[in-house]
């Protein structure tokens, strides 16, 4: 009984495994970002997390929308459907950038945002020139995203990657000369680690672009693209797909964005400890978000098959597996919480070694609570990937909302702000709205899939 799932791991591995690096990637470069910048100060670290909160919100509006892309895509080459499939590239090419141009001006228009925000004011002196800069990154990687999410639904999830670690090599060298004013170059700052992250985005997308026009199996998608001449049908299809599937990332992103507003309130050093935390746990998130994406490609590809029991089995393979890691890296988030803190700040500073001290106690705490909700985590982003794949979005858009910000914002707001939990009371919040988002998600899946075995 067992075995009819496992033995689907090796292929849900090797698929999902180009992607879990990419995603990894994405977060390294924030990983990067942190590690460099909290050597300046908690200030300075504290505005990195004000800055890319803002982005965070965007990113999850920009992301969620393109993996419209990957279901009509899949869906497409499982019915050898060349047209559909290059139709489908266009356009959510085209809608993309579009997008991404639109998230950065909409960024731009809200930086007043952050003095009303009751955030330290240091901080938001130190975020406002930073965000402007990973603002315009937003173009360029929101378009990376297209190309991503179009090669992923061929199930050619290596170049991807490959761009996104060429990425973080380029993030890493800029930062290193630009933070801290080496080999003649100025000292920048946390303004240099933006500059660094938007020329890591630029690189990764004409990277890609480059690989899928010589890729015998891509090339003839990309190549002799009339991008001005749009078909409102398709357009009508990727936007019935795209803004559902945005607000639910969106309605996620949104309330651990919140968690960084709420931790503001408390002081610098909970919102450095918080994103200390919250970058960790999204280092975790997208190895699931990979199994997400499997899901969503192995799902699309069944979907136009019609192979609707086999659709069924494979998910849930997907599931289990997704399951079995988050509770691997639950154990090491248990185990080194009070080691993993230390990555990121200097212990050797004893100008600010009170500051730093409370941070890492204060985020080990938190990496506690992390480890309990990586097995919701997982199992939410892996089902939500599975029913993205049967092009059912409407009725996850709800489940995510209600999950989030009816079961888990008020936690997370009355524990963190009128409760001696604090910190902690804000991710218990984080746990309560994960844990109801599985759950719902889940049982929409298995009502679906059931519902389509017998009625084909």
């Amino acid at each position: 009984m067992l075995q009819q799932y496992t033995k689907e791991f090796r292929y849900n591995i090797k698929l999902a495994a180009p992607v879990m690096m990419g995603m990894i990637g994405h977060t390294l470069v924030a990983l990067v970002d942190n590690i460099m910048v909290g050597q300046l100060g908690t200030a300075e670290l504290a505005a990195v997390s004000l800055g890319n909160s803002f982005m965070f919100i965007a990113m999850s509006l920009g992301i969620g929308f393109s993996t419209a892309i990957t279901p009509l895509v899949a869906e497409a080459d499982g019915e050898n459907n060349f047209k559909n499939g290059k139709s489908a590239f266009k356009h959510g090419l085209f809608l993309c950038t579009t997008l991404g141009v639109v998230l950065f001006f909409l960024i731009l228009l809200a930086k007043p945002i952050m003095y009303l925000m009751k955030q330290p004011e240091e901080v938001v002196t130190l975020a406002l020139p930073y965000l402007d800069l990973v603002a315009f990154s937003l173009i360029p990687l929101i378009s990376f995203q297209a190309l991503k999410q179009f090669s992923d639904g061929l199930s050619m999830t290596r170049h991807p990657m490959y761009a996104t670690l060429l990425a973080n090599v380029v993030n890493v060298v800029l930062n290193y000369l630009l933070i801290f004013g080496k080999f003649g170059f100025p000292e920048m700052g946390i303004v240099g680690a933006a500059i660094g992250t938007l020329a890591s985005r630029i690189v990764m997308t004409v990277f890609l672009w480059v690989f899928l026009r010589k890729n015998i199996k891509s090339t003839n998608y990309v190549k002799n693209i009339k991008f001005f001449i749009l078909e409102s049908k398709m357009i009508k299809k990727i936007l019935a797909l795209g803004f559902p599937s945005a607000l639910q990332m969106f309605f996620e992103v949104a309330i651990f964005t919140a968690a960084i507003w709420l931790s503001g309130i408390l002081g610098k050093n909970p919102q450095a400890a918080n994103q200390i935390a919250l970058n960790l746990s999204s280092m975790t998130f997208m190895v699931a978000m990979g199994l997400s994406v499997a899901a969503m490609v192995r799902v699309g590809n069944q979907k136009g098959l019609a192979r609707f029991e086999d659709l069924r089995r494979i998910a849930i393979s997907i599931f289990l597996l997704s399951f079995l890691i988050a509770t691997v890296f639950a154990l090491i988030f248990i185990l080194c919480n009070t080691i993993l803190p230390l990555i990121y700040l200097d212990q050797n500073d004893i100008e600010n070694l009170a500051d730093n001290t409370e941070v890492i106690s204060i985020a080990a705490k938190l990496l506690v609570i992390a480890a309990l909700f990586q097995i919701s985590d997982a199992i939410q982003v892996t089902v939500l990937g599975a029913l993205r794949g049967l092009q059912d979005v409407k009725i996850p858009t709800v489940i995510t909302f209600v999950a989030y910000w009816i079961v888990g914002f008020p936690v997370s707001y009355y524990l963190g702000l009128y409760t001696e939990y604090q910190s902690s009371g804000i991710w218990i919040g984080l746990l309560a709205g994960l844990t109801t988002s599985a759950l719902l998600l889940c049982f929409r899946f298995n009502k679906l899939t059931k519902a389509l075995i017998q009625k084909n």
